[in-house]
């Protein structure tokens, strides 16, 4: 059997991979590490889960290490990835790496301050992790160099093609050195990746270790063709099984709403969704790492990059638009060798884009109709004693933030019933989103229920139990700003 050290991995790194319990290369490891430990271009393609991350990072590092220290604002090694998720799983990786060479990285990415940021580049960092969008605000400002760049790493290719970063992408990569050399890495290998190599990549070699529709040998594909109001409690009956769930919504309000309905009914659950800030999504993701909560639900934005040990099951609560993204999904299961489950929820509207789906992606599921929460297929997909939490887990933002401030004077006439929630222009900080029937509301400045209040940092709120007369949201956030049934109605 192939070892890294047959690979000509340096020996200080393999020993770093053994005290992680990182002994055997994957297959897409074995197959790129000669040629880019060689400094060869290499396009290389494998799926979700594959072990990418380790088939960059190590001859990268490989390469730096012993070399002379980088120069203020100007790194010797680069990381594009699509996400802060992702740029923040890519660091955890490299971070024992890069100590045991020697070599200082920096993170750079959008919704946190760019202070810390440009004091790392400007203290010289070896390896720089970035997203596209905040790297070229701080080289727009001088704050980051390229002419230094040994190394260049694409990772999630076709995600950054999906996302529309290309042209950005493209910009960085014109800013270095036209001999450094250029890893690219990709799940998927389409037309907007030929453009990136024929511009980037001098005589790429490459490596595709697996086909882009074959399925993780240890991942069982399920489909439960079950009514829409049974929804939430066969998730919750999944949820609350032994072991780490991630559930997946097409929405970033229903990922929000779901979460709410999973914690009601006692199972720990935490969102991953757009609307976070940064301090949130770290917040909630430190909370699903350690296991205070064992559910994460999440739109697309955790299909990639997010990497948890042991995730035993993933749900697609919502069955994506397109094949790859249900890939991507369900690669947060069965990772590393490790075993999976994937269960797609399929109510009757949905059974022809679920078989569309399905024959895409080059699965054949198991389909199984059930009438109900107490069918016996749940305790087979998910075995083990039921668990519940009274109240789940909810990380809220701090609370100076969620503390109702003092009401003042509010403006505008407010509405009643079932208007468009937008009537409201009190002044309280409420954040109020929301959506069913709501309570009326008797008072100036607030909104009734309906459908998505606007008023989002003026005091409205829609839905749940209505708003007080002083603009404040405390009666939509305590009733969850949803309709029990409709945690994937609104985007």
């Amino acid at each position: 059997m192939t070892s890294f050290h047959d690979l000509s991995v340096p020996a200080d790194l393999v020993a770093v991979l053994a005290d992680r319990g990182i002994t055997t290369p994957t297959p897409i490891q074995a197959a790129t590490l000669p040629d880019s430990l060689a400094g060869r271009d290499v396009l290389g393609r494998g799926r979700t889960g594959s072990g990418k991350t380790y088939a960059f990072l190590l001859p990268l590092v490989a390469r730096l290490s012993g070399g002379r220290r980088a120069a203020a604002r100007k790194p010797r090694a680069l990381i594009l990835a699509p996400t802060r998720e992702l740029v923040g799983q890519i660091q955890e990786s490299l971070a024992p790496l890069a100590a045991s060479a020697g070599l200082t990285t920096q993170t750079v990415f959008g919704g946190v301050g760019q202070n810390p940021q440009v004091n790392g580049l400007r203290k010289g960092a070896d390896i720089v992790l970035a997203c596209p969008g905040r790297l070229e605000d701080l080289m727009g400002q001088g704050h980051c160099l390229l002419d230094d760049v040994e190394v260049t790493v694409l990772d999630e290719a076709d995600h950054m093609a999906d996302l529309g970063f290309l042209p950005a992408v493209r910009r960085i990569l014109d800013k270095t050195p036209a001999d450094s050399q250029r890893l690219l890495f990709s799940a998927t290998l389409d037309n907007a990746i030929d453009v990136l190599v024929k511009r980037y990549l001098a005589k790429p070699v490459v490596h595709q270790a697996d086909s882009a529709q074959s399925p993780v040998a240890k991942m069982d594909h399920h489909v439960l063709h079950l009514g829409r109001e049974h929804r939430v409690p066969v998730l919750v009956d999944l949820a609350s099984a032994p072991g780490r769930t991630v559930v997946f919504t097409r929405t970033k309000h229903g990922a929000k709403a779901l979460a709410r309905q999973l914690n009601k009914s006692g199972v720990p659950t935490v969102d991953l969704h757009g609307n976070l800030s940064q301090n949130a999504r770290t917040r909630n993701m430190e909370a699903f790492h350690s296991g205070r909560a064992t559910t994460l639900v999440a739109t697309d934005i955790a299909a990639r990059g997010i990497h948890v040990d042991d995730v035993a099951l993933v749900v697609h609560a919502d069955p994506p638009t397109e094949h790859k993204a249900y890939l991507h999904r369900s690669g947060r299961t069965a990772r590393a060798g490790a075993a999976g489950t994937v269960i797609t929820l399929m109510t009757d509207d949905q059974v022809r884009d679920v078989r569309q789906l399905t024959r895409a992606a080059g699965i054949k599921p198991t389909t199984t109709k059930i009438a109900d929460a107490r069918h016996p297929v749940l305790t087979q997909l998910a075995p083990g004693e039921r668990t519940f939490v009274p109240g789940g887990l909810v990380v809220e933002a701090p609370a100076e933030r969620t503390a109702q401030p003092k009401a003042k004077k509010p403006q505008g006439a407010g509405t009643s019933g079932g208007g468009n929630g937008g009537g409201g222009r009190g002044r309280g900080r409420g954040r109020g989103r929301g959506q069913g029937a709501g309570a009326s509301s008797s008072a100036p400045g607030t909104s009734g229920g309906g459908n998505r209040n606007r008023n989002r940092r003026r005091g409205g709120a829609g839905g749940g139990a209505g708003s007080n007369a002083n603009g404040n949201a405390s009666g939509a956030r305590r009733a969850g700003g949803h309709s029990a049934a409709s945690f994937s109605s609104s985007r």
